[in-house]
């Protein structure tokens, strides 16, 4: 049995990209690009019909219309070949705005049941703000399901399982990247590998204090470096994985153990927490990390949600 088989009897796989034609060697559950891998995937010639047929479709529309229905095409050919979910992502720019997010969220439900996909197989992503949190809750409360994204710290997660929320992305890559860059030469790689690396233990921390309290938000590894992050979280209720990173699981057959269980968690002793917005937000500051990273997070999704809409008005 080679290590992605093996990961998948303790794992849901989940496919994280948006160049869809990769997926089905793999046979993911779940998939979740994003408009960063949409954008890199609207730019090989395989996927530049996708967009120059939308334009042409619903040329006078808003653009953010015809971008919501861009990643609303991309998410029904994914569910094409998926059993199960395609997340897709509210506009990084409203990250602030709790109003804006729901009612966006909103949307691209609608365009999704316009096309006959049924409102379970959509996950609506988005970011890990307090407002973000919070138009999750109001979209949950309304039966549209959820994915928080760009979460890099343990008061994230208790906020959005506080929410309800029915998924958390914590970014295990990223967080191991700033660790890296912020200890630069004193940095020990194989010290902070595996089990050690900052990233796996953030998302071992989650997992442990949902399953410890019987939170129902389900937990999905997200952002690797390399094999090693992901066969530490072997046990996590989900990880998305890029195809670079399945291609290399399916290709090894090192045996592989489960290393996050509801049951050890059960057994750990662990305090409750809970946040108000007050509470949330100094959490949030204390963590330089998380700050730092969510906000980057959301710059760098700006940044190529206008490359995209570029790309639109070009075609």
């Amino acid at each position: 049995m080679n290590q992605l088989d093996a990961l998948k009897q303790f794992t849901t796989v989940v496919a994280d990209t948006g160049d869809f034609k990769q997926i089905d060697a793999y046979q993911p559950q779940d998939a979740t690009p994003n408009p960063s891998l949409i954008l890199k995937a609207v730019q090989k010639p395989d996927y530049r019909t996708l967009l120059t047929d939308t334009v042409a479709q619903f040329r006078g529309r808003p653009l953010d219309e015809i971008v919501d229905r861009l990643l609303v095409r991309f998410g029904c050919e994914i569910l094409s070949i998926i059993p199960g979910r395609v997340s897709t992502e509210v506009d990084a720019r409203l990250s602030f705005d709790t109003s804006a997010t729901v009612t966006r969220g909103e949307r691209l439900i609608e365009l999704y049941q316009a096309q006959g996909i049924h409102i379970d197989r959509v996950l609506i992503k988005v970011a890990a703000t307090w407002e973000g949190i919070q138009a999750a809750e109001q979209l949950e409360r309304r039966g549209i399901h959820t994915n928080l994204t760009l979460l890099f710290s343990f008061a994230q997660a208790v906020a959005c399982g506080q929410a309800r929320v029915q998924l958390i992305s914590p970014f295990v890559g990223r967080i191991y990247d700033w660790y890296k860059k912020s200890a630069g030469a004193q940095w020990d790689e194989a010290a902070k590998s595996g089990a050690n690396d900052p990233g796996v233990e953030s998302v071992r921390q989650i997992y442990n204090y949902y399953k410890k309290f019987g939170i129902a938000t389900e937990v999905m590894g997200a952002s690797f470096r390399n094999v090693g992050q992901i066969t530490a979280l072997a046990g996590c209720d989900l990880l998305t994985i890029s195809p670079e990173l399945l291609a290399t699981l399916a290709s090894s057959s090192t045996p592989l153990e489960r290393c996050l269980s509801p049951q050890a968690a059960q057994a750990l002793d662990i305090a409750p927490v809970n946040y108000d917005e007050a509470g949330f937000r100094f959490a949030l500051n204390e963590d330089a990390m998380a700050t730092e990273k969510l906000s980057e997070g959301i710059r760098a999704f700006c940044v190529d949600a206008v490359k995209l809409e570029q790309l639109l008005l070009a075609a």
